[in-house]
Parts: C-alpha cells; sequence; structure tokens
C-alpha cells in the first residue's frame, strides 16, 4: 500500500466545533477526518489524521512520517506562530508539506501574523474553514502525481 499523508492538528483543534464557532465552524475534527478519508480513497490516496495538544508529540509524528509518509498537512495552530522545533522537524522531512489554517489568520490578531512552519511548506491554505483541509489534499494529489 502506498504511503499515506499525515494530517496533523495542534492544540485545541480537539475542540473543532465547540470552541468558538463563529471563527472555527461547527464541523468537529471527526467529520474533517471522515471527508478526508472519503476523499483520500477517490484520488487513490490514504491518510492518517491525528491531533495533539503538546508539541513534542506533532514532532515525533513529523518524524514518523520521514520514513511513513508520502507528504504532511498541518494545522499546527497555536504552534504556527512559536515553535522553531516543528519548524526544524519539517526541514529533516523530504515530502511536500501544506499549511492549513482554518480562519484566516492574517485578518486576526497581529501575532498571528507570522508562521515559522509557513517557509518550510509548498502552500498555505487559510480563511476557507474546514473546505482548506479538502483543497490542501487535492493539492497534496497534484504534488504527489496523483491527479
Amino acid at each position: 500500500m502506498a504511503k499515506p499523508i499525515y494530517v496533523l492538528n495542534g492544540p485545541n483543534l480537539n475542540l473543532l466545533g465547540l470552541r468558538q464557532p463563529e471563527i472555527y465552524g461547527k464541523e468537529t475534527l471527526a467529520d474533517v477526518a471522515a471527508s478526508l478519508s472519503d476523499l483520500a480513497d477517490d484520488l487513490g490516496l490514504s491518510v492518517r489524521c491525528l491531533q495533539s495538544n503538546h508539541e513534542g508529540q506533532l514532532i515525533d509524528w513529523i518524524h514518523e512520517a520521514r520514513t511513513e509518509g508520502a507528504g504532511i498537512i498541518i494545522n499546527p495552530g497555536a504552534y504556527t506562530h512559536t515553535s522553531v522545533a516543528i519548524f526544524d522537524a519539517l526541514n529533516a522531512f523530504d515530502g511536500p508539506v501544506l499549511e492549513v489554517h482554518i480562519s484566516n489568520i492574517h485578518k486576526r490578531e497581529a501575532f498571528r501574523h507570522h508562521s515559522f512552519v509557513s517557509a518550510r511548506a509548498e502552500g498555505v491554505i487559510a480563511g476557507f474553514g474546514t473546505e482548506g483541509y479538502v483543497l490542501a489534499l487535492r493539492r497534496m494529489a497534484s504534488l504527489l502525481g496523483k491527479r
């Protein structure tokens, strides 16, 4: 079987659908994972959807993806703006990386305007709600030659 696309979600995304639905919507992370799994099947891909509130766990999954994954779609949550360690881990990954944000981080507080991850990512999708994950998976299929 082909290597999966790792879909990594950072802190507080376990509360998706409950936390600030006016910003993040009502869809849960389980809903997002189900949509991605269905689309991955259609695209001839597979996904491994993971979430952690802990920076070290996200880094461990990025390291695992070095040998087990074809690409990484990451929504690092607040670690976007603070984690050089996640940036360094992504730099050790040879495959494509796409960064996703549910809200438009550039319309929010000034501290959210900078992303350490963006310097490593092939692309950034922000402000499209949870549909951003679907767009990212479609782009990942393109990057991997699975149109």
